[in-house]
């Protein structure tokens, strides 16, 4: 019984430590420099179903139910997924837009966990008539995921298909 008392107090000190040192935020961004003027990019980027478009999520499961509510390209438009186990289920809301420069948006996961995070596209005119833009998200790992993010990357996680998204939109502006 004594020896039960130690083990159940060293994994409570075990996890107690490991949540301690466990990373409490994520950041994980992305960009790409675009040979468009920014006003035709943004297009691309204002829209919720735009995003659509060259979202790697939508190519992940072109099953996926949208539905969308508000007006879309203004603050307080939301859009609804509901996919396969690749994509799970969720909403992003546009939070903030700056524009022609930056929108924000919170991104809401409901399967297969729920979590929340701050999503944001900026656009930069680069010289002549091309652009840059970054895509990121941000968030809080909440206990016990932080204590799983001492053991997985975020930016590995989800790094790809920022990059992958990055590249349909460059392809579809091309097209």
């Amino acid at each position: 019984m004594y020896i039960v008392f130690i083990i159940i107090a060293v994994v409570i000190v075990l996890i107690t430590i490991l949540a301690l040192i466990a990373p409490k935020t994520y950041e994980v961004s992305r960009s790409i420099e675009l040979e468009h003027a920014p006003e035709k990019v943004w297009e691309h980027l204002k829209f919720l179903k735009k995003q659509q478009e060259w979202s790697p999520w939508a190519k992940k499961d072109p099953n996926m139910k949208l539905t969308f509510t508000g007006v879309d390209g203004e603050v307080g438009a939301t859009s609804h997924w509901n996919g396969n186990k690749d994509v799970g289920a969720g909403e992003q809301e546009i939070t903030r837009i700056n524009e022609g420069k930056r929108i924000e948006q919170d991104l809401r996961f409901l399967k297969p966990y729920k979590s929340q995070s701050d999503c944001y596209m900026t656009l930069e005119k680069l010289e002549g008539n091309k652009s840059k833009v970054t895509w990121g998200f941000a968030g809080k790992n909440k206990f016990p995921m932080s204590i799983m993010m001492l053991f997985m990357s975020m930016d590995k996680m989800v790094g790809k298909d920022f990059e992958q998204g990055l590249q349909n939109l460059k392809h579809n502006l091309n097209s």
